[in-house]
């Protein structure tokens, strides 16, 4: 009896996958419809197919006409040939996934996979985030030729994916924030009862709330509130910007409520009606408190009240005073000076009686002046003041007894003191001038003429 070896099951070529929509890019046609990646027998580990499509004229009119140029050569696109990976289940719409080891060659060409691999783990290589791929600018942008791509990839167990790619037309998150707009506001009686719900008493429950405050700051950017929006997935009442969260997932798409960190799709964004109202009605508040019966206040911080004294009194402090009394008359003077009273002057009777009888007592204070310190300093040697002024006949100049003639020298000429000092210094003038001597009467020579 021969038995037969069962074939494996091979995977549809087209199965029935539906991509998840993606919210920043509008398909504007299929060029590939979902293929599997189907394993071959021939291979074991890394598995190769390849895929041929081309574009109509209307198709590549399409694509160049949204051609940008932008700095350094480079060439942007507004509408784009997009490849995009999911697994081929076809229970719910697919996010994009990659396969393991993918490799992507468009027209013979290498393409990046965008974004870094994470690092292995216990020795096992990791799968990249899945995220669409543009590859329009390795397509080739004619409808005579047609563009082939190779995909390879390692084979996982008990998974098979899926490939394909379509002609889409990338949008801008102001674009995006005017179709929310144009898909209405929520009615602010939703929002009312959803406020009564939350504060109803529970019977179970020991503490009962009975208001709830609420910011009218954005979470992400920490400013007021311009499109208050949240997910109907939501069951909080903090609404958070419209705006700023678009212009966050157009640079990374997360789609993540950033007040309760939980699935918030474009799809499922509502604009609550009830704080547009609030927004509108308080411009300078930034928080509020909603009541049992769905009204609200606003919630304003305290102003801080600081008192100032009318009259500051600076205290200063003096190591040491001195009292002195002053007396300040009762009469308000402009510039109120003091008249201070010597205390060691002596005054007569008779005229201190009659100030007494014409002027009013004067009110007498006392005020504190600060005495000046003086530094220490030392005393000085009596030694210094007793030496006598031969210890400085220190000559600071040559002497010009050398230029004196020997026998003027010999002379005593201290005892010619007594005469006029004017004659002497004129005979001496004349001496140094003509030089001749004069003999006196005893015999001495000197300089000049004696009376």
């Amino acid at each position: 009896m021969n038995l037969q070896q069962p074939t494996p099951l091979m995977p549809p070529v087209h199965p029935d996958v539906q991509m998840k929509p993606l919210p920043f890019y509008d398909v504007l046609d299929v060029l590939i419809k979902p293929s599997s990646l189907g394993a071959s027998t021939a291979q074991r580990y890394h598995q190769e197919k390849h895929f041929i499509f081309a574009l109509t004229p209307q198709q590549v009119r399409e694509v160049c006409i949204s051609r940008d140029f932008l700095p350094g050569g480079r060439r942007d696109y507004m509408v784009q040939i997009q490849l995009r990976f999911c697994l081929s289940e076809t229970s719910c719409l697919q996010e994009d996934n990659y396969p393991n080891s993918l490799c992507i060659k468009v027209n013979g060409k290498l393409f990046p996979l965008p974004g870094f691999a994470p690092p292995p783990k216990n020795g096992i290589e990791q799968k990249r985030p899945g995220r669409p791929l543009n590859i329009t600018s390795l397509v080739r942008l004619s409808s005579a030729v047609p563009n082939q791509i190779s995909v390879t990839w390692a084979q996982e167990i008990g998974k098979t994916y899926s490939m394909s790619v379509y002609l889409v037309r990338q949008l801008t998150s102001p674009l995006l924030l005017q179709r929310l707009r144009m898909k209405g506001i929520r009615n602010p009686d939703h929002s009312r009862a959803l406020i009564k719900e939350k504060l109803t008493a529970d019977p179970d429950s020991e503490v009962a709330t009975t208001s709830l405050r609420v910011s009218l700051m954005c979470p992400l950017g920490k400013m007021r509130l311009t499109v208050p929006c949240r997910a109907v997935t939501c069951s909080h009442l903090q609404c958070f910007d419209a705006a700023l969260y678009l212009q966050m997932n157009e640079k990374k798409p997360t789609w993540i409520c950033p007040v309760c960190d939980k699935k918030a799709t474009y799809e499922s964004l509502i604009i609550d009606g009830l704080f547009l109202e609030i927004l509108n009605d308080c411009s300078d508040v930034d928080e509020i408190k909603f009541q049992e019966d769905g009204t609200w206040c606003p919630m304003r911080p305290k102003k801080e009240t600081v008192k100032v004294s009318s009259q500051p009194i600076t205290k200063i402090e003096a190591p040491a005073r001195q009292p002195l009394v002053v007396s300040t008359s009762m009469e308000p003077s402009p510039t109120k000076k003091a008249d201070v009273i010597d205390l060691t002057l002596e005054s007569s009777a008779s005229s201190s009686e009659d100030e007494a009888d014409s002027d009013p007592p004067l009110k007498k204070s006392l005020c504190y002046f600060p005495t000046v310190r003086v530094p220490n300093v030392q005393t000085l040697d009596p030694s210094y003041l007793t030496s006598s002024l031969a210890d400085y006949a220190v000559p600071f100049h040559s002497s010009t007894l050398a230029n004196i003639p020997a026998d003027i020298q010999s002379l005593e000429l201290f005892s010619l003191l007594q005469a006029d000092s004017q004659v002497s210094l004129l005979a001496l003038n004349s001496h140094v001038e003509t030089g001749p001597s004069i003999r006196g009467n005893k015999g001495e020579r000197f300089l000049g003429s004696i009376p």
